[in-house]
């Protein structure tokens, strides 16, 4: 079996060097860190705009869940594996049968059926859709990519990407059915 490692400088007088397994990565994550292509990288570039969409959508979707009586529960920045990666998606959603069958551990080991990512001014569009396809091919069903600052909401499935404008509804497709919100209200 080829393990996958990644250099990880640990501050020392010498500068040492250490390389860590994603497997090992995965036992004691660090914070704020993804496991990404064998590098582990930091989380940065939240905005205000960013936490602001990121409180909302959490909120949104927990309130949802709890009123349509369809169970689960909503993961700020929790630890999933992909099958390339290890990711910490911004918001996503847990079924209760996931939660049964994975609770007790402290990485998902798959997708979230339903992720969203929001784009920070660091972040490329390329990236964001290279995220979203990974997690489509990871289990994920349904990817939504927030763009606060040009107040756009792109939802990926495995059939289609949709574009919500400000001023539109902006609707779950194949996760947490009957869920809906004005784009301009969750980005406002």
């Amino acid at each position: 079996m080829l393990e996958t490692q990644v250099l990880l400088e640990t501050p020392t007088e010498s500068t040492e060097k250490e390389w860590i397994s994603i497997e090992d990565f995965l036992i004691h994550p660090p914070e704020r860190m993804e496991w990404v292509d064998g590098e582990l990288v930091e989380k940065t570039g939240m905005t205000i705009k960013h936490g602001l969409a990121q409180g909302k959508l959490i909120s949104y979707w927990r309130n949802h869940i709890i009123s349509s009586g369809q169970g689960g529960e909503i993961c700020p920045e929790t630890l999933c594996r992909t099958n390339k990666q290890a990711r910490r998606p911004d918001v996503a959603y847990i079924t209760t049968e996931l939660l049964q069958q994975y609770g007790e551990l402290t990485v998902l080991p798959e997708s979230f059926p339903l992720i969203a990512e929001i784009a920070s001014p660091d972040d490329s569009a390329e990236e964001l859709f290279a995220k979203s396809k990974e997690y489509l091919e990871s289990g994920c069903l349904e990817v939504w990519v927030l763009f606060p600052e040009a107040q756009l909401i792109m939802i990926h499935t495995e059939q289609r990407w949709l574009l919500f404008n400000a001023d539109e509804v902006v609707s779950t497709q194949t996760i947490l059915q009957g869920f809906n919100v004005a784009v301009s209200e969750l980005l406002a």
